[in-house]
């Protein structure tokens, strides 16, 4: 991890190892700022989801495609943004995961859960980027 002021970089190889990597790094977040524990669950959920995401989806869990987190802090919110190497996704046009035809499906709950436990959801670059940000008091 990348210390930089009050910003945060960590880049990941794309291996379902690189998880227990994002969550110190929460972890590490929670702790320096001072983040609830209801925050914290909200942002445990949802950058894991993303990043598992970003290897899985975005970068088809190729090692030598790299995920990469940022966080960056500013009074009252921490921003977390991740980056993948893939092609992208139309964000628009997903399955609602909520449907009755797509309740017992394995997948598709990931992007439901981000938007609901984030404060703002941004997709960037053809859904190759993903920007969260958490209110914080």
């Amino acid at each position: 991890m990348q210390l930089t002021g009050e910003s945060q970089t960590l880049e990941l190889p794309s291996i379902p190892e690189s998880i227990s990597a994002v969550e110190r790094m929460i972890d590490d977040i929670r702790n320096k700022y001072n983040v609830s524990e209801d925050m914290f669950g909200n942002m445990l959920v949802a950058i894991t989801e993303a990043v598992t995401n970003a290897i899985y989806h975005g970068n088809n869990s190729d090692p030598a495609k790299k995920v990469s987190i940022s966080c960056t802090h500013s009074p009252g919110s921490i921003v977390f943004t991740i980056a993948d190497e893939g092609t992208g996704f139309d964000y628009y046009n997903l399955p609602d995961p909520t449907a009755p035809e797509n309740l017992e499906k394995e997948c598709g709950r990931g992007i439901f859960l981000m938007k609901h436990l984030t404060d703002q959801l941004i997709f960037s670059e053809d859904g190759r980027v993903v920007e969260m940000n958490f209110k914080i008091s």
